[in-house]
This record gives structure tokens, C-alpha cells and sequence, in this order.
């Protein structure tokens, strides 16, 4: 494990300055990103049947590439030589472990029951929510949120092992054997370890190899000063380009499910609020508690409160069906994580001046 460093304190106000102006007003693009989804979902009728037509892995193949597009910045922004010094960080590991296997699933279980105990359907589909840890937009979170970029990239990385070993496995124990001991409906979906696996190697695997090629070749080719400050920023702005266009994508497609049943999207999104709090706050507090520094402490809240909403709405379609109730329990996820991580990112911004000035060495500030 590396020995901390220290490295001038860097007030919340001063990152947040440095912020470029896509950045800085993120929360208001995203808002008219997801206003504009809604509003081509209803003025255009015709446009889902267009953009389902062409699928990847279960995915529309415009959120296909929104998602790919989103995720190959962030991971060419990755220093592949540093990854050692988080996998050396057992306290980082284990508590990214326990809180993503552990405690996200059996947390979304309980909140699911006691919020729609009479709405089976919006249940089944937040608990397969809640199985389906982060691998895709929690790395925009972290990187925006000053997050240790090399942790968040590993943390990634071990989530979608769990994932494809664990969570056919895990979506049998809580929706078929945990509520048969306690006497509730039992449920179950359909998802094979191997369809799992193509949703990673697509999403993950794919702007992975292309970041870390990215940075071999460019960094071999031209030098890393070359590679980050000049190959970096230019391609750097498509991180959010593609969340936006990603949002857009989705709302649309989602959008008439979302604008006819405002009372059901209320009822699962209260306890995705709850959700995402008690994650994300319990990730911080353990992180602090730990003494792991203010970027690790955030990469474990924000990698503890993300999902992969894209393997959940997949599992729920190829279940229940397109229609399905647990169909619009995943498309509410979104709805609710996005807004909500973009403040917690400002909220993780705030409490950066309650660390002491020191780092683990492979943290770097926002660029």
C-alpha cells in the first residue's frame, strides 16, 4: 500500500471554479436532457419502434453507444500504472465488497417490501435493481466529484466480476428463497451467467480496452505530458456528451410509461431516495471512518451507491416483458439516480475541506 502524501488542501468552492462550463451546470443539462427525452417520447409516437429497432445485448443501440461513448474518456483519463496502489488497499476492497454484495441487495429487499408491499411487480423489479451493481455512470460521479480515478476503475472492474459470478445466484436467494423462509410472494427471473457476462464485456469491456490502449499507445507515440494535456481535454468533454445524449435516449424511450403513471413512479421512487442515501452515506462515513482520504472515501460512496440500470432494465424486459411493471421500476431508477448522484457529487464537493490535506498517491484533482 502506497504511503500517503502530503498535499495542499483544495477548497470545494475553488474545484467547483475550475469546473469547465459543461460541468459546472451539469445538473441543469441533465434536466434538459431528461425534459427533452419525455417530451420526444410524446410528441414523436413513432420514435421507440425506431430506436428499438436496432439492438445490442437487449440494449437500444443508440443507448448502446451513448453508454460506450460515456465511458471511454473517463478510462483513457485512467493511469493503468497506478492500479497496484489500490489493489494493494485490502480496507478499500473488502469495503467495496461488503457494501456492494452485502449490503446494497439486502437493503433494496427490505426497502422494496416495506414501501410496495402490494405491488409485486414494482418490487420484483427494484430488487433486481438493487443486484445490479455500478459498472457504467458511476464513473462520470466519481470524476466529477474529484473521486480517485484509478480506485474508481478497479472498484468497476471487481463489481462486474461479482456480476457475472454472483447475480443469477443472488436474484434466486431474494426473489425465490429469502421471501419463502419469511413467508411473502416468491418470484424469479431469468438470466443466465453468461448473459450477464456479454452486458460486461460490452459495456465495460469494450471502453476499457480502448482507454487502456488509448493511454500504451498515446503516452509510447507522444510522451504523458502530450497525452494529458493535450489528447485528454479534447476527448474529455464526450464523458458527459454521451451521458446527455445517453438521457435523452432513455427518457425518450421511457418517456410514456414515466408521464402515465406519476403515481407509481412516486411509489418506487421513494424508496430508491432512501436507497441511495443510506448507500452513498454509509460509503462515506465508512470511508472516513477508515481513514482512506478523501478521494478513496468518495469512490467507495459513490461505487456503494451506483447501479447498473442498463443489465437491470435488460434481465426485467427479457423476463417480464417490455411492458412490465419491473420493466418501469428499472426505468424509474434512472429517473432517480441521476438527479440525485449530481447533487451528491456537489454535496461530496462540500465536505472535501473536512479531510485533512492528505492523499492517497494516485489521487489527483478534477482535469
Amino acid at each position: 500500500m502506497t504511503v500517503p502524501v502530503t498535499t495542499p488542501a483544495v477548497p470545494a468552492d475553488a474545484v467547483v471554479a475550475k469546473l469547465s462550463t459543461l460541468d459546472r451546470f451539469l445538473p441543469v443539462w441533465i434536466g434538459v436532457a431528461m425534459l427533452a427525452g419525455l417530451l420526444l417520447g410524446r410528441v414523436m409516437p413513432g420514435l421507440e419502434t425506431a430506436l428499438q429497432a436496432v439492438q445490442v445485448d437487449g440494449i437500444s443501440l443508440p443507448i448502446a453507444i451513448g453508454l460506450l461513448v460515456m465511458m471511454y474518456p473517463v478510462l483513457a483519463k485512467v493511469r493503468y500504472d497506478r492500479l497496484d496502489s489500490v489493489t494493494g488497499d485490502r480496507r478499500l476492497l473488502v469495503s467495496s465488497l461488503l457494501m456492494n454484495w452485502v449490503l446494497g441487495p439486502a437493503l433494496m429487499f427490505t426497502l422494496a417490501w416495506v414501501f410496495l408491499p402490494d405491488l409485486p411487480a414494482y418490487r420484483t423489479g427494484l430488487i433486481i435493481v438493487g443486484l445490479a451493481r455500478c459498472i457504467a455512470m458511476v464513473i462520470i460521479w466519481n470524476d466529477l466529484a474529484c473521486g480517485d480515478r484509478e480506485a474508481a476503475a478497479v472498484l468497476v472492474a471487481l463489481n462486474s466480476i461479482f456480476q457475472v459470478v454472483a447475480f443469477a445466484g443472488l436474484g434466486w436467494f431474494y426473489l425465490n428463497v429469502l421471501p419463502g423462509w419469511l413467508g411473502l410472494d416468491q418470484s424469479g427471473i431469468s438470466a443466465s451467467p453468461w448473459d450477464i457476462a456479454r452486458s460486461v464485456l460490452i459495456f465495460l469491456g469494450i471502453p476499457l480496452l480502448a482507454g487502456f490502449l488509448s493511454r500504451r499507445v498515446g503516452e509510447k507515440a507522444k510522451g504523458r505530458t502530450w497525452y494529458e494535456e493535450r489528447f485528454i481535454p479534447r476527448i474529455g468533454p464526450f464523458a458527459l456528451y454521451g451521458l446527455l445524449f445517453t438521457i435523452v435516449v432513455l427518457f425518450a424511450l421511457q418517456g410514456d410509461a414515466i408521464t402515465r403513471n406519476p403515481v407509481d413512479v412516486a411509489r418506487i421512487a421513494l424508496p430508491l431516495l432512501v436507497y441511495f442515501a443510506v448507500m452513498w452515506g454509509g460509503g462515506y462515513a465508512l470511508g472516513a471512518g477508515l481513514g482512506l482520504g478523501y478521494a478513496r472515501t468518495t469512490t467507495l460512496a459513490f461505487t456503494a451507491a451506483g447501479n447498473n440500470f442498463e443489465l437491470a432494465i435488460a434481465v426485467a424486459i427479457a423476463t417480464f416483458g417490455v411492458t412490465s411493471g419491473q420493466a418501469l421500476a428499472g426505468v424509474v431508477g434512472p429517473l432517480i439516480e441521476v438527479p440525485v448522484l449530481v447533487g451528491l457529487v456537489y454535496v461530496s464537493l462540500a465536505l472535501r475541506k473536512r479531510f485533512t490535506p492528505i492523499s492517497s498517491k494516485g489521487a489527483h484533482p478534477h482535469g
